[in-house]
């Protein structure tokens, strides 16, 4: 009978979980796009041949920890959304949207900007594509989507856990 008491006031692990990764994930985001990628921007980099390589490689690793922080995310909700009865609908939307847009960017953005900045012709000088504005564009609106609703997100796990 005592282990029956000790298993039903033991403290789900997925809440911390999700509000760990969605900070790490956040924090990660905005140090990339707020500091790595305006740095290299500003030092000239997006001139030279090897950027889109270097982007690349970049942002296949970020991308990756991307879906995986997604997984969890999603992982916690739902399994939280089953054991909480003060769980708010909205955070399993959340949480679909943030996998979504994980896998817009890991999928099609990423390589389709790798692909428009490659530069082939040795014997021309690197320019950046006028598409790649609008592929630059589109990827800074997931992000702003992705911040939001991760910011909303971190906000009502934050909310019910301090309940």
């Amino acid at each position: 009978m005592n282990t029956l008491a000790t298993v039903a006031f033991k403290r789900s692990i997925w809440q911390p979980a999700i509000i760990l990764t969605l900070g790490f994930w956040l924090s990660t985001s905005v140090i990339l796009d707020w500091v790595i990628m305006p740095t290299l921007y500003l030092s000239g980099m997006m001139t030279e041949a090897s950027f889109t390589t270097a982007g690349y490689a970049i942002f296949w690793n970020f991308n990756r920890i991307e879906l995986l922080s997604a997984a969890v995310i999603l992982t916690g909700v739902l399994a939280l959304s089953k054991t909480k009865h003060n769980w708010h609908p909205n955070t399993i939307v959340f949480a679909i949207i943030l996998l979504t847009v994980s896998l817009l960017e890991t999928y099609f953005l990423t390589p389709n900007m790798c692909a428009t900045g490659i530069h082939l012709n040795l014997f021309e000088t690197a320019t950046v594509p006028a598409s790649m504005d609008l592929l630059h564009g589109g990827y800074w609106i997931l992000d702003v989507v992705k911040l939001v609703t991760g910011g909303m997100l971190l906000s009502q796990c934050w909310r019910i856990q301090v309940e």
